[in-house]
């Protein structure tokens, strides 16, 4: 059942194809069907969209991950900005369920570019209004943006997820895999009233890295929670870390499930008894390990388009009732 019956013909919701199966779930939540466009690739790869019916005078919600392969995605997203703008769209709104190139926000070592900045810059100069996202790698990249950017939060999803399993209170422990992820843990942590850990790592005398585990384990249920699978390295090897320090049982979530080269294999491998991410990029079912739970963010994100139609706050959206349970 959709969470709105939404009558307001002002209001247009496209799919582009990085993720149309979550575009569909987002437009069944709002209760707005998706509208008609097509989207294809002349034989060197240039991308061609028609929008096939009038967007003139209207507020535009165009779901697009730019996820693998990513430059296809994003170019096809600045295409069809482009073709809402010369069609005479009054808005164009950018639902981003993952934001690519994230990941390069500073310039780490000489000569580095900032894609983040980059990517940022051709969204606005295509003509792009708002973009609402989903975790962001880091919340500073809001920043680089001169128009206005809704950074939707997961970790409510997983609380809920996790607290109907029972995996709450002092016999869990939230995991941030490394120091830069304490304030996502410590979030999680926070509603599912249990403590945190860290792992941490540092090298032997002979040059190799170890890890091991700031705060306490043994014998506990642990969720190891990051924003991004994307080898598989990071949860991996921080399973091994937390096996070895005695932990009983080991999760691990995050927002985006890239699953790229052999993060199947390696997850298989590791002793991470399950794996959730949210459905927010779409891959093949080939490159999913076998202990994959997804949860939808369709809902999540169908209010927060619904609410930036209606100029509603976000705020309500950030936050999970754990009274609800």
């Amino acid at each position: 059942m959709p969470i709105f019956k939404y009558p307001d013909k002002q209001l247009k919701l496209f799919s582009l194809n990085a993720n149309e199966a979550l575009a569909k779930k987002i437009g069944k939540a709002a209760g707005v069907d998706l509208g008609r466009i097509a989207s294809r690739q002349f034989s060197d790869g240039e991308i061609q969209i028609n929008i096939e019916e009038s967007v003139r005078g209207k507020d535009i919600y165009i779901v697009q991950a730019t996820n693998y392969p990513v430059n296809d995605h994003l170019v096809e997203m600045l295409i069809m900005v482009d073709a809402c703008k010369r069609a005479s769209a009054r808005t164009v709104n950018l639902v981003m369920p993952y934001f690519g190139y994230a990941r390069q926000d500073r310039t780490a070592r000489p000569r580095e570019p900032i894609t983040a900045k980059l990517v940022a810059n051709m969204i606005q100069k295509a003509g792009a209004t708002r973009v609402l996202t989903l975790d962001l790698h880091t919340v500073q990249v809001q920043g680089f943006f001169d128009i206005p950017v809704d950074n939707l939060f997961t970790i409510p999803l997983f609380a809920h997820y996790y607290r109907e399993k029972g995996l709450f209170g002092d016999d869990v422990v939230v995991v941030s895999p490394k120091n830069s992820g304490v304030k996502r843990a410590r979030s999680l942590a926070e509603y599912l009233e249990a403590p945190i850990a860290i792992i941490d790592h540092e090298e032997d005398d002979k040059g190799r890295e170890l890890g091991y585990v700031i705060g306490d384990v043994a014998g506990k249920k642990v969720i190891m929670v990051d924003d991004i699978v994307n080898k598989g390295i990071t949860q991996y090897f921080g399973s091994l870390v937390l096996e070895q320090a005695g932990a009983a049982e080991i999760y691990a979530a995050a927002s985006h499930g890239l699953f790229t080269e052999n993060a199947k294999e390696l997850l298989d491998r590791s002793p991470i008894k399950e794996i959730v991410v949210t459905d927010s990029v779409s891959v093949p079912k080939t490159h999913e390990p076998k202990r994959l739970t997804r949860v939808s963010a369709a809902d999540l994100l169908a209010h927060g388009i619904i609410n930036i139609h209606e100029n509603q706050p976000i705020s309500p959206l950030f936050q999970y009732d754990k009274t609800e349970d």
